[in-house]
This record gives structure tokens, sequence and C-alpha cells, in this order.
């Protein structure tokens, strides 16, 4: 455990290292619970959000579970399992809460819709794949979460649904498609920088964009002191705070393992890097109006599951076709390429070595897509889109992830796909590793951080109660109770302006 017990900083009750979504999500929340703290955040880049909470930098889905066939695995008997959806599908409700919470008590000038309706599609071919997906869908319209969603093997069906699909497909292929009217588009950049403006309204708020973390240090008070630099003119800022949230995207890890607390010890990160397709051709652009997704390859991350994807970005409509994978050692897209091997420690190098060598196929996937070339990414996209013409489509970069690497007692070290949060026995300082389907459950995650990191505030009757006015359904379940999902579904799409009749991106 690093100690320092050098001379006192200014003061704050609470910093957020990375001004992304979990970061603005976390800030304005703790706000809504207690008007009087003071926070800072601290963000390296000059704006907020333009890492992995950036629209081009991530996937845009309201991660529902309605089309990710990642998160519903077929079990070794056949059978489908459905947990993992049901919990996604009820923290996609939680944060859609929050959301309408913030919309009806506030009114921001100047922030873009964030949020807008669009179908999600699950899409596979062959019978294989035909006879997961039917069941897949026969498990999850038992759930109040998943009923409404409708499934078809009829070609005449899936052309409605999705026409670009379908063209130029061979008639004899078996396919198979669900759809789920209720599928969002979220532009999580510009929901970041709206809940950051709040926080900006607010009093106690300070902001440090420009400024990279380089030091953080317990100190012998049981605060911590945290140095950051101003990476344009190199000027020194010091502070020191009550509670500290290592929310900074893939340049998490390093500043976790920095802190020296015992629970950071054995964790590395795997980064993975992506690119899109995007479409240039207005008229193809309107000929598709949804999320089709379909089954990642064996070997590929939860992050590169392919997909057809409509999206709203900055007011225009917009489609995008991937992410193919690749691979950087930076952990962050506008990082360092010294990120990786600089995250090596004694403490995590068993861990990576294990998790590595057990992930062999995952090293040889992502050789063969930064391999790809031009005609490979096209011969991707025709599996989804049989008629897509090159001059169409254009490559862009998307953003970087760090998939989790941590010990593991029986297996050494494993490398995990989701989120995980990590935080000191006392509660005074926590780090978000990992990616998908982070940013669509980012509010569930922070009322989970609150409650470990806040004990006492949080079991408050004061808290409690702000809690369930930011969250109605707080403390109840939706998987189980039909009324209460109608009831939230309604209330949320009407303040969200969700309705499926309203043209795309309208207000």
């Amino acid at each position: 455990m690093n100690i320092d017990t050098s001379s006192s900083d200014p003061t704050t009750d609470v910093v957020l290292i990375g001004a992304g979504i979990m970061s603005a999500t976390l800030g304005i929340m703790l706000k809504e619970l207690d008007p009087n703290l003071t926070i800072t955040v601290i963000e390296r880049l000059d704006v907020a959000a333009a890492e992995s909470s950036d629209a081009w930098n991530n996937a845009g889905t309201g991660h529902s579970a309605f089309c990710e066939l990642n998160y519903t695995p077929q079990r070794a008997d056949g059978s489908v399992d459905i947990s993992k959806a049901i919990g996604i599908a009820e923290s996609f409700e939680v944060s859609k809460q929050f959301w309408a919470f913030l919309a009806e008590q506030y009114h921001v000038e100047g922030i873009q819709r964030f949020i807008n309706h669009i179908p999600h599609m699950s899409f596979v071919w062959g019978n294989e794949n035909v006879d997961f997906l039917r069941k897949r869908h026969a498990a999850l319209v038992q759930s109040p979460l998943f009923q409404g969603m409708e499934y078809s093997e009829d070609p005449d069906q899936l052309r409605e649904w999705m026409p670009l699909v379908m063209e130029g497909r061979d008639p004899s292929q078996k396919v198979a498609a669900t759809r789920m009217d209720l599928g969002t588009d979220v532009n999580f950049g510009s929901l970041t920088r709206g809940m950051f403006t709040l926080m900006q309204e607010k009093p106690g708020v300070a902001f440090h964009f420009g400024h990279e973390v380089d030091k953080i240090r317990r100190k012998d008070d049981g605060t911590w002191r945290v140095r950051a630099q101003n990476r344009a003119t190199g000027e020194k800022l010091k502070l020191r705070a009550k509670f500290v949230f290592i929310g900074a995207g893939g340049g998490s890890l390093p500043l976790l393992l920095a802190s020296g607390i015992p629970e950071s010890k054995g964790f590395g990160g795997f980064p993975v890097s992506g690119q899109w397709l995007k479409c240039v051709n207005p008229a193809v652009i309107e000929q598709h109006q949804a999320k089709v997704y379909g089954k990642a390859s064996v070997g590929s991350p939860p992050m590169s599951v392919p997909h057809l994807d409509t999206r709203v970005i900055n007011g225009q409509r917009e489609l995008l076709f991937g992410p193919y994978a690749g691979f950087s050692t930076k952990f962050l897209k506008f990082g360092s390429f010294l990120d990786l091997p600089g995250s090596i420690k004694a403490t995590n190098l068993k861990p990576m070595l294990i998790a590595g060598a057990k992930n062999l196929p995952l090293t040889r996937y992502l050789i063969n897509q930064v391999r790809q070339s031009p005609q490979d990414r096209l011969a991707a996209l025709r599996e989804y889109l049989p008629t897509a013409r090159n001059e169409d489509w254009k490559l862009e970069i998307a953003g970087q992830r760090v998939q989790v690497i941590k010990k593991d007692e029986k297996q050494g070290g494993v490398l995990e796909f989701g989120t995980e949060m990590v935080s000191a026995a006392d509660g005074s300082i926590a780090a978000l590793l990992g990616a998908s389907p982070g940013a669509s459950t980012a509010v569930s995650i922070m009322i989970s951080l609150i409650q470990k990191c806040f004990p006492a505030q949080a079991t408050s009757p004061e808290w409690q109660a702000r809690f369930r006015e930011m969250i109605p359904t707080f403390g109840q379940s939706l998987a189980d109770n039909p009324e209460l999902v109608e009831q939230t579904r309604t209330h949320t799409s009407a303040v969200l302006e969700l309705s499926v009749d309203a043209p795309l991106g309208s207000k």
C-alpha cells in the first residue's frame, strides 16, 4: 500500500477521473443524492466523451439483450441460458428511468437528442443457427421483459423487416430473424456531455480538461492525493479527495494499479481495437432502419459481434457495419503504444500469461482481422448485405477496448468480456474495467458502486427516498412483474419520446 504523508492540498469530496459516461452518471447521481458534495472531474483530452463514449467509438446500441446473441449462450444440452439477457434488459430499463428523470427535471439548451427508437433484430442462417434462434426466442418471450418479440423464418416477412439484408440473397438459404420494436439507438457521447452540462450548472463542481493523472497516493488519514499534469503547459494540479472514481475507459487499469490497493493485484488488460465500414451512399442508408445483429465468429470477442446498424449521430442518420477487430498495444484510442507493456507488473504477469495461453483462438482471430484486405471486409459485409458495393462504404476507426484479465484460484488467470468494478475494502477508491455492455447499464453499475462505497448514506432514509425518485422501480424486480414492466416502459417511452411511429431522429 502506498501511503503519502505530504502536506495538505486543496480538498474535494469526490474526484472523477475520466469524462465518459460512467463518471457523468456517477457525478450527476451523487449531486442529486447530496447537493452539498464537492466534485472534481479530471480528463486528459480537451472535451468530454471523446474516447469510448463517443458516438463513433461504440455501437450505440441500447444494450437490452433484444438482439445480442452473445448474451444468450447455448448450454451443452442444447438449451439456451437467458439469465444474463434478463439481467441486462432489466438494467437498461433502470438506465432509461434515470434518463427520463433527468429529462423531466432539467432542460439543457443545445444538447441534441441522444436516444431514438430503432427496431432490434437478430439474424442467422443455416439449420443449426436457425434452431438456436428459435430456441432463444421461445425462452426469452417467457420473460415480461421480452414479451412482444417476434420470430420468423418466412423470407417474405424478413423482406419487410430488413429489405437490404434480404435483397439478392440465395432463396434456398435457410434464414431466421427476431424483431423487437422497443429497441433503441443511443448517442452516449451526447448523453454524457448533457449530464456534464447539468453538473456544471451546480455549485461545488469543477472540471479540469487537458489534464492527465500521473499519481494517486493514499494519505495517512485515509484520503487520496491525486496529481495531474496539464498536457499543454506542464503545470501540476494537486488535490486531496475523500473518494476517487477511476472511469477512464482503457486508461483505468494503469491508474488502478498505480493506486497500490491490494484489490488491484492480479488484474491485467488485453487491448482490442475496432473499425467500422460506414455507408456513404444516402440511397442505401434510407433503405435500412434497424440494428441487425448476427453471431460472432468462433474465438472472436463479444465486441466483434457483426451488425448492420442504423445510427443517428449529430442529428444525421448513418449506417455502419462491423466492427472489424484489430490489435494495438494502446489502451485508449488517443493513448500510447507503451500502454500494454507499461501495465505488466509482477502481480499480474502470471494471470496474463495463463489467460493468453488459454485464448490462442482469440489471438489468431485478431491476427487474421489485422491482415484483412478491403475485399475481405466487403465479403464479410455481403453476408449481411448481399448487394453491397465497395464504393458505397468507407473504413472508419472505432474505439479501443481493454478486456479484463484477472487472477483465478482454479485457472490461474481468466479473460473476461464484461465489466468489472474493483474497489478498496474501505470504499474510498473504485475503478471500472472492461467493456460491453457498460454504457447501457451505467446507471445500475453506479448504483451498485454507491451502495458499496457510500454504505451508510446509501441505506439512509433520505438517500433511499431519493433513489426511488430517480428510479421509480428501485428495489423492485422487473423480471417477474409484467404490469410493472408495462407501466415503466410506457412512462419512459413517453418522456424520452420513443414512439415507434415517430420519424427517426425527430424531437
